[in-house]
């Protein structure tokens, strides 16, 4: 496989190293590891090209993603874009592309992407079939290398803002500054990341801002950058390389030729049905959430496991599966709060009291939520920084404070449903109404034994030769001190140490 023309004989020489090194893994070496890789890398550069020229006769194709971004860009395409780089990442892809054609779309699912971008190690293009405008612009300049194809555009990146019907709504000068300035900064940092001029990303979005190259004025004040196809792909004396595009090519298989990928494997990712879904079941999480909490919380307020524990458990299997559709939550997240769940299922159901395994139950059970609501990119790090945290946490307290709520009124009306009254009974059982769980045995009154176990207070004793089950009237008991049943109601049996039961007696 010949260098792609395009580049300059080093940028051709880094871009095959890249290659060979996605190839052997060893872009996800360690720094110090890489450093013991300097002294052969003329030998590792051979071996990219001896590898490149065994695919071209006969062995392992190349394989490039492709992920069309058309039409508005919406929530659904950040998913699929997750899924693809994901896929890219494990398959050791040769190239991401993105073939463009789009009007721009919400600055928040634009960031997304771009952050999704930021750790990916795959080479990364974009195809600009007809226009790459705002959002879309922001995105493209996110990527290492732009290609165009006759008669497409690039750039308008001015943020607006939308009303309800679709028209564009009249924002306060100072409203508007703060809201141009604030995305004028994310697409300079996306021209950082992608390699591109960040003062051209910022003409984009500021029309007050003049762009110039040299004496040259290429955008003049009060006029958004766009570019056409011919424009960014200028060369312009005295600048290296041209000023966007690497080049007008004719279409996508033109492209692929272009850039040296003819005969690659091209696996091109669409926005699934599942994925469309997803981004409803995200936008809803905290209801969800607030419904799956409550569900559970009507099942330990009433007898046995029925209908609404089943509906609590289903509400947050729906929440966990449409942020792991989303490219969200991973199997770790889910493990972190069914542990969570364990521990404080063991603390209600077989610890008595409220302590150390109840408390770290609840708080790995909110971590798994948490954690599960944050976007982590496949090559990024495993706890992404505090600021990707402000949207989940917010979805969280509205979760937390909606079943705290909820559970509240339901302390109050569900007694008075007729589900619970069918489920629990109506009417305290009182013993002057002749109900009693087991008979009285007034007779056992009076008689003595030694504590079988120590009694904290509950325990057991034994009492002519027969192992009880009682309560100590007296606070801690040890094991082996003598004892006296001073009381029996019904089944339970409550005894004093015998020196303060003939105190009291007497």
């Amino acid at each position: 496989m010949k260098n792609p023309r395009p580049f300059s004989n080093g940028e051709s020489h880094a871009f095959a190293f890249a290659a060979a090194a996605r190839y052997a893994g060893l872009m996800n070496w360690s720094l110090v590891r890489l450093l013991c890789l300097l002294p052969v890398l003329p030998a590792a550069g051979a071996l990219a090209e001896s590898g490149m020229a065994a695919t071209e006769t006969g062995g392992p194709r190349p394989i490039v993603y492709v992920i069309p971004i058309r039409g508005v860009i919406e929530p659904a395409l950040v998913y699929v874009i997750r899924r693809g780089v994901a896929e890219a990442e494990r398959a050791r892809a040769a190239a991401v592309i993105f073939k463009m054609d789009t009007p721009g779309g919400t600055v928040d699912s634009a960031q997304q992407i771009v952050q999704t971008l930021q750790y990916l190690t795959v080479p990364t293009f974009t195809f600009v079939e007809r226009n790459a405008l705002s959002a879309g612009a922001h995105i493209a300049l996110a990527t290492k290398h732009i290609y165009m194809a006759p008669g497409s555009s690039i750039g308008a990146a001015t943020p607006l803002m939308m009303t309800l019907t679709g028209g564009v709504q009249e924002l306060p000068e100072d409203v508007r500054e703060k809201m141009s300035s604030a995305y004028a900064s994310m697409v300079r940092a996306a021209a950082q990341l992608g390699g591109h001029d960040p003062e051209l990303a910022e003409a984009m979005v500021r029309r007050e801002k003049e762009y110039k190259v040299g004496e040259e004025i290429v955008s003049r004040a009060g006029e958004l950058l766009t570019l056409t196809n011919e424009e960014a792909a200028r060369v312009f004396p005295g600048r290296e390389g041209p000023l966007l595009s690497r080049g007008t090519v004719r279409d996508f298989d033109a492209l692929l030729e272009k850039i040296g990928f003819a005969g690659a494997e091209v696996r091109e990712m669409e926005v699934t049905a599942a994925e469309r879904l997803a981004r409803f079941i995200a936008a809803l999480s905290p209801l969800f959430l607030i419904a799956g909490a409550l569900g559970l919380y009507i099942e330990f307020r009433t007898p046995g496991f029925g209908l609404p524990g089943i509906l609590g458990l289903i509400c947050l299997a729906i929440h966990f599966w449409g942020h792991h559709i989303a490219g969200l939550t991973g199997t770790e997240d889910l493990l972190i709060f069914a542990i969570g769940l364990a521990l404080l299922l063991v603390e209600i159901f077989v610890t008595p009291g409220f302590g150390v395994l109840g408390a770290t139950g609840i708080a790995l059970m909110l971590a798994g939520l948490l954690l599960g609501m944050v976007h982590r990119p496949p090559a990024g790090p495993w706890l992404p920084p505090l600021s990707d945290f402000g949207g989940p946490l917010r979805r969280l307290a509205i979760a937390v404070l909606g079943t705290i709520v909820g559970g509240a009124l339901l302390g109050r009306l569900l007694p008075h449903t007729p589900l619970f009254r069918r489920l629990a009974l109506a009417a305290a059982t009182a013993r002057s109404e002749g109900f009693a769980a087991a008979p009285d045995r007034p007779e056992w009154v009076g008689r003595t034994g030694v504590a079988a176990t120590a009694l904290r207070p509950a325990g057991v004793v034994r009492i002519a030769g027969e192992r009880l089950d009682v309560v100590s009237e007296g606070g801690f008991v040890e094991a082996g001190a003598p004892v006296r049943i001073v009381r029996v109601e019904g089944s339970r049996v409550f005894v004093a140490p015998e020196n303060r039961a003939e105190a009291a007696k007497t």
